[in-house]
C-alpha cells in the first residue's frame, strides 16, 4: 500500500517517528474474512512494547472529548477489549466490556446490526451501566458503523449517555463515521477500505 493511501492526523500527536513506527506494525491480508474485503489486522501493534505504548500515548492524545466528559471506558469484543482496559487504568476510568452475542451469562441487553459482510448482535450485562453514566466507546476499526452504532444503543438502552467514540482506524470510502448521529468522534489512521 502506498504511504499516500493512509492519513495519519490523529498520530500526529506522537510525533513523526513514532507515527511511521506504529503504522508499519499494522498489516493488511486482503480476502479476509471473505473474498473483496481487506482485514486490517492491528494484533502486531500489541506484540511490540514500543508500537503499543504509542497506541495508548496516542489514543490518549486524540480523545475526541475531555476525559472530564466522561466516567467509563466501553470497548468492542474483541480487539476493543485488548486496549480499551488499559485505556481507561491510563485515565481513571472504569471499563465496560461490549460482547458478542451468547457470551455473558448474567441477565443481559442485546442489539442486532448489520455487517458489511454479514449480520451479528452485542450485548452488556444490564447492570454493566450506571444511570447517567457518561461512556466513551473505543474499537479498533470502523467500518460501516454498525458495531458502533449498536454499543452506543446499548449503552443507552441500560440509561447511560454516550459521550464519544475512540478508532483506531477508520476504513475510508464506507461512510462510518457520518453513522455516528453527530458524536464527538476521532481516529488515529484512516485507510482505504
Amino acid at each position: 500500500m502506498a504511504s499516500t493511501d493512509i492519513t495519519v492526523s490523529g498520530l500526529s500527536r506522537v510525533g513523526a517517528e513514532n507515527a511511521e513506527y506504529l503504522i508499519s506494525k499494522i498489516r493488511t491480508i486482503p480476502g479476509f474474512p471473505k473474498e473483496g474485503i481487506l482485514f486490517r489486522d492491528f494484533m502486531p501493534v500489541l506484540a511490540d512494547a514500543r508500537a503499543f505504548g504509542v497506541l495508548l500515548d496516542a489514543l490518549e492524545a486524540a480523545l475526541p472529548v475531555d476525559p472530564n466528559d466522561f466516567d467509563a471506558v466501553a470497548g468492542l469484543e474483541a480487539r476493543g477489549f485488548l486496549f480499551g482496559p488499559a485505556l481507561a487504568a491510563r485515565l481513571g476510568k472504569g471499563f465496560i466490556a461490549v460482547r458478542k452475542a451468547g457470551k455473558l451469562p448474567p441477565e443481559t441487553v442485546s442489539q442486532h446490526y448489520d455487517l458489511e459482510y454479514g449480520q451479528a448482535a452485542v450485548e452488556i450485562e444490564t447492570s454493566a451501566v450506571h444511570e447517567g453514566e457518561r461512556v466513551l466507546i473505543v474499537d479498533d476499526l470502523i467500518a460501516t458503523g454498525g458495531t458502533a452504532n449498536a454499543a452506543s444503543a446499548l449503552i443507552e438502552k441500560c440509561g447511560g449517555k454516550v459521550s464519544g467514540f475512540s478508532f483506531v482506524m477508520e476504513l475510508t470510502g464506507i461512510d462510518g463515521m457520518k453513522s455516528l448521529q453527530g458524536y464527538p468522534a476521532s481516529s488515529l489512521i484512516t485507510m482505504p477500505a
